[in-house]
């Protein structure tokens, strides 16, 4: 029996090959086309969507070219907000963005996994947090930033170019530029570039 699987095996690794390679492509058209749609056509054709993208609220966000964008990425803005994506970014599986105002990401950034930008917090309420609006500001990343995976980034934030944020910083402060932050809340430092 073991010799039969081993040979039938042999025969269908050509297929499978094939299954796959073909099954990934039309599923990143599918992905591809999916967001186009949801972006009323506003998605370059340059950009490869890898996995399902949830858009929330009134949709008010542009893609530059050559973003990579991994499954699960979410994307809300509410209200006049709008996302802003630049040219060669990526953003990893599970990044969240929310804006109300504004949320700039600048050409070549990396965003990690479990990343999440928000340029909106609730207000404190003792009666109903649920219904007690929020305190907004815009946030700016510049371009050629790496955030690690699982970062926070809250309103009103900068990050300046050529920035390094740390795996699970959560910046409430601005960071700038040519900088490295860490640690919860996140504290900057210079970085010395080779």
């Amino acid at each position: 029996m073991s010799m039969l699987k081993a040979a039938l095996a042999t025969i269908l690794l050509p297929v499978a090959w094939v299954v796959r390679v073909v099954g990934l492509r039309v599923q990143q058209l599918w992905n591809f086309s999916r967001l186009q749609e949801a972006l009323g056509g506003r998605l370059h054709s340059t950009n490869v969507v890898l996995g399902p993208v949830t858009l929330e609220g009134t949709r008010q966000i542009r893609f530059g070219r050559h973003a990579r964008i991994y499954p699960n990425v979410y994307l809300e803005t509410q209200g006049a907000g709008r996302i802003d994506i630049g040219d060669n970014v990526v953003l990893s599986s599970g990044v969240h963005i929310v804006a109300f105002a504004h949320v700039h990401i600048g050409d070549g950034t990396l965003l990690g996994e479990y990343t999440s930008v928000r340029d909106a917090d609730h207000r404190r309420s003792t009666a109903s947090m649920r219904d007690s609006g929020f305190d907004i500001a815009p946030v700016h990343v510049d371009r050629n930033v790496w955030i690690g995976r699982g970062v926070t980034v809250l309103k009103g934030v900068s990050i300046g170019c050529n920035s390094v944020i740390g795996a699970n910083a959560v910046l409430t402060r601005s960071v700038p530029e040519n900088s490295r932050a860490v640690g919860v809340p996140a504290r900057a430092q210079l970085l010395t570039l080779p």
